[in-house]
């Protein structure tokens, strides 16, 4: 920002007007005007400092747009403090847009990582009743009420018909309490799988091996155990051919699955994993069945899902017109629904970010009007040296959109830093997308260049005459 004037000699003023026409009528082929510093041309009256102009420095007629910059900049570093005050509006509403973009972002990334290491990539599950998204309690029930239980001989049909899928396994769960000795776990996810569930599913053993073939059809009494289980069970002992009790039935540990983690503070290790022939044989198969596919590759999970559609409609005679009576999802499809509601909370943010953006430009433009009202002797002195009134807008617009831009940017820093630190101290994942970034920059800019067309139309049009009369 320029310092005020304190030179106030309306005939030295037009004196050095004079001799700059004269030089711009001197050099009227190259279209040029130089400016001589008026510290230096402006004879200095007794008793006061000499008159000190930080933006008006020699440039061409139409200046160009990187002169206007400079002059902006130097501007905005005379006069620190209140451009840090005026731009605190943009540099909050900045860091709330982008740091709420990160938080989703890095949720998105976490949901679609963990889902997609629960279910398997390339894999998606047939069951009895699907919902995916917002819970409709009466849809619920209508599924209920129409869709069959899975059994054995669709299953059984189903994987002496697929092509499409290189695996098909069979699993039921429900929640049962495991014991050793006096310790107990309560609300584990039991679950009796087919021996190739534990390759469809990515669920890899940390210790021991994912129950055999023989095993299943020997119906023999083995277990596969999550790390939570082992550790509350066995703490840092070998869980290796040690017996649990699950719902009052002894079983033998085979295997320790690796650690899977946890999914907002819900823990993937608490389960059990028993022979499917194991599991009917000590709880029966009344609670249902579910059949996990895996595909041949991913290029083909869509054909895979088509064709297990195709055969287990024509199994159950489902006709043409009707819906199926079952559901197939994968993870892929979780991820999505799961995008689709944060896409809406992004949108949500960025419109409640907007309105205080809107509220930083009203800011940024009553600024700028005292800016221009601090700033009309220098308008008219460029006025009366030649300056345009295009000159003279671009100044002030690229002013406002620097300044407003410079705001976005220190946003930008500062949600930066806010999702190192949360990451790094919190379990909430945040990942700082670069389209958040190219957002929150832009969108200040734009709000700096709109908010700021009013002061600079109005310094545009200053009468000269009447601006140099301005006193400061």
């Amino acid at each position: 920002m320029s310092p005020t004037f304190n030179v106030v000699d309306m005939g030295a003023v037009a004196g050095a007007c004079a001799k700059a026409h004269a030089a711009k009528s001197a050099d009227a082929k190259t279209g040029k005007v130089f400016i001589v510093p008026l510290t230096s041309s402006l004879p200095q009256m007794p008793g006061t400092k000499r008159a000190a102009f930080s933006s008006l420095i020699p440039m061409k007629t139409n200046a160009s747009f990187v002169e206007a910059i400079f002059v902006a900049a130097g501007s905005i570093r005379g006069s620190k403090l209140r451009s840090f005050l005026t731009l605190l509006g943009i540099i909050l509403a900045t860091t709330t847009l982008i740091a709420v973009m990160s938080v989703i972002e890095g949720m998105n990334q976490y949901i679609a990582e963990h889902i997609t290491a629960d279910l398997g990539t390339g894999s998606f599950l047939v069951q009895r009743i699907v919902m995916v998204g917002q819970w409709d309690p009466k849809k619920y029930l209508e599924m209920t009420r129409r869709n069959p239980k899975m059994t054995r001989t669709e299953f059984e049909f189903l994987k002496s018909k697929v092509s499409m899928s290189r695996e098909i396994g069979m699993e039921s769960d429900r929640n049962a309490t495991v014991q050793r000795g006096s310790e107990r776990v309560e609300g584990v996810d039991l679950e009796g799988a087919s021996p190739n569930v534990g390759l469809i599913s990515n669920l890899e053993a940390a210790e021991g091996h994912f129950p055999l073939e023989t095993e299943d059809q020997r119906r023999m009494m083995v277990a596969f155990i999550g790390n939570d289980i082992k550790t509350k069970l066995f703490g840092k002992v070998n869980a290796i051919g040690k017996t649990i009790d699950i719902e009052g039935s002894r079983f033998e540990v085979v295997g320790v699955a690796k650690i899977k983690g946890t999914i907002f503070g819900n823990s993937m290790d608490n389960f059990v994993v028993i022979p499917i022939e194991s599991y009917f044989k000590v709880f029966g198969s009344r609670d249902g069945l579910a059949f996990h596919a895996l595909a041949i590759d991913q290029q083909h999970l869509f054909q895979a899902q088509d064709e297990v559609r195709m055969l287990l409609r024509a199994y159950r005679h489902v006709p043409l017109k009707e819906d199926d009576n079952f559901g197939i999802f994968t993870a892929d499809s979780i991820v999505s629904v799961w995008e689709k509601m944060t896409a809406a909370i992004a949108s949500t943010a960025i419109a409640v970010v907007s309105v205080f953006m809107v509220v930083g430009g009203v800011v940024i433009m009553n600024i700028m009007l005292a800016v221009v009202t601090e700033r009309t002797h220098e308008i008219g002195i460029r006025k009366a040296v030649g300056a345009k009134r295009a000159d003279i807008l671009k100044q002030f617009l690229v002013e406002s959109s620097l300044m407003s831009a410079a705001g976005g940017l220190i946003g930008v820093a500062l949600a930066w830093a806010i999702a190192i630190l949360v990451r790094n101290v919190t379990p909430v994942p945040m990942a700082v997308p670069a389209s958040a970034v190219f957002v929150g920059v832009t969108l200040s800019a734009v709000v700096g260049l709109f908010f700021g067309i009013y002061p600079a139309r109005r310094a545009s049009k200053l009468d000269p005459i009447v601006a140099l009369r301005a006193e400061n």
